[in-house]
């Protein structure tokens, strides 16, 4: 088995004060085993599973969880051919060709992307010069909202930068859904594309710089024949679009970043090694779903990811959307919060610790900075009277905020948990990805509950639609 350098510490949630102990999680053990071999037997087409499935199980889009494993299998085999590799080589071409890439999707077909690149990019990369980017192409998202505001605003800036040299004025569109149907993303891809054909100076020559990332078939899939794209991207079958992080929906934005999808496919793998192999009581996903399982049971309904690195906000937001939409059916589902700290201290610090107690709290920590430390140092002018701290640094402020938010939290019987990233990198990243999503499958199939398909997100598009339909 693969050694799995992620870690998951639940002490902070264990205890007689709490009235948590590791008795009553291992009673949990055969539930979870029983679980997680149900998950892992699944490897049917999906004709078959539909003609097998019950349907309480239906869709059953596990794809996601061998979808590593595929991936490097084919990239081992024939590299340039290879998803991987075409990706690799779609990134290049887009980097020699654009300085600005535009992203347009919405819920998973955005979240991934977004996510990756502010964990693993310069905290400023789109404010540096290309050369400080290493050749990278700035970043931007849209087609997530319909705000017109924020699209005005990114065609002014692109329309602003449409003089001058070639390659610095040049921008492309990377357009991410299945079906092509989703408002929001289909909407946005007709505005930017007619920015697009006046920027490249013909319709002739707009399929280099779209690049879909779609199914085989519908609306984008078509408008992409019509465009004649060089290079598209299928989404996986059986991947759902909040479990699609590791396939070209996520992986294509972040080669066009410079960003090692190798790495990350690889973090993805060790996870399911880990999880396939490793006992419940040892078992990173299963021991986190434990925990947290039983603490909702026990009233903590809201699910808060507190994050201690700025860089990981876009991680938090991508799992609120993974556990709302997996969980929260039936009239079930912790709520979940993402909150990144200590900034959150000094506005909701007062409520986690003494409001209502129906909270977790699973700390997100990375234990090596990417950056040297940054130290507090002397000053002749010590009216903040920060010289007693002079020799402290950055991160030794952090870790001791951490410690002394999680016994302040601990002293009035509030559960926490750790997890630990090493280092942020893309193998780590991949890591935590693939856990958290075989960690949301498992729950939901001890809840009772489907996983996967969002029917109440139908539900607003069905009237939406009416409406704009209607004569109004």
């Amino acid at each position: 088995m693969s050694e799995i350098l992620m870690r998951f510490d639940p002490t902070g949630a264990l205890g007689a004060d709490l009235g948590l102990t590791r008795e009553d999680v291992s009673r949990l053990d055969a539930p979870l085993a029983e679980v997680r071999s149900e998950i892992l037997d699944v490897d049917l087409p999906l004709w078959e599973q539909k003609q097998t499935i019950p349907p309480s199980k239906q869709p059953l889009d596990t794809a996601f969880i061998e979808w590593p494993a595929e991936l490097m299998s084919a990239y081992h085999q024939d590299r340039l051919n290879s998803e991987l590799g075409r990706i690799i080589g779609a990134a290049k071409r887009l980097r020699d060709l654009v300085d600005r890439v535009v992203v347009l999707g919405i819920g998973g077909s955005s979240a991934g992307a977004m996510a990756l690149m502010n964990a693993c990019c310069q905290p400023y990369f789109n404010e540096l010069t290309r050369a400080e980017r290493g050749g990278r192409p700035r970043m931007y998202f849209e087609g997530n909202n319909l705000d017109n505001d924020s699209m005005q605003g990114l065609l002014h800036l692109l329309q602003h930068n449409a003089s001058g040299d070639s390659l610095e004025k040049n921008w492309a569109i990377v357009v991410i859904s299945k079906s092509g149907g989703t408002i929001e993303t289909a909407v946005s891809l007709r505005v930017f594309l007619r920015a697009l054909r006046q920027n490249a100076s013909g319709s002739e020559s707009l399929g280099q710089y779209v690049v879909p990332v779609t199914g085989t078939t519908g609306k984008l899939a078509d408008l992409a024949t019509a465009l004649g794209c060089v290079d598209r991207f299928l989404v996986p079958e059986g991947v759902g679009g909040r479990f699609s992080i590791l396939s070209s929906v996520g992986l294509v934005p972040a080669a066009i970043l410079g960003l090692d999808i190798v790495a990350l496919v690889q973090g993805a793998m060790a996870m399911n090694e880990h999880f396939r192999q490793a006992p419940c009581e040892s078992n990173l996903v299963l021991d986190f779903v434990a925990i947290n399982h039983l603490w909702e049971q026990r009233g903590a309904s809201t699910r808060v990811l507190s994050i201690w690195n700025k860089s990981l906000e876009y991680v938090g937001f991508w799992y609120d959307q993974l556990l709302a939409e997996s969980l929260g059916k039936a009239g079930q589902g912790a709520l979940p919060l993402t909150t990144v700290n200590t900034r959150d201290l000094h506005s909701r610090a007062q409520q986690h610790q003494e409001g209502r107690r129906d909270k977790i709290f699973n700390n997100l920590i990375v234990d090596q900075w990417r950056f040297d430390a940054v130290r507090v140092g002397t000053s002749d002018q010590d009216q903040d009277d920060l010289n007693r701290l002079a020799q402290r640094t950055v991160p030794q402020m952090m870790d001791a905020a951490i410690r002394g938010t999680n016994q302040a939290l601990r002293s009035d019987r509030r559960p926490t948990t750790n997890i630990h990233l090493p280092k942020i990198d893309e193998f780590f990243l991949g890591q935590l990805f693939q856990m958290l999503m075989l960690a949301t499958v498992v729950e939901g199939r001890l809840l009772g509950i489907n996983p996967y398909g969002q029917p109440g997100v139908e539900k607003y598009k069905k009237f939406m639609n009416e409406i704009l339909n209607s004569a109004e």
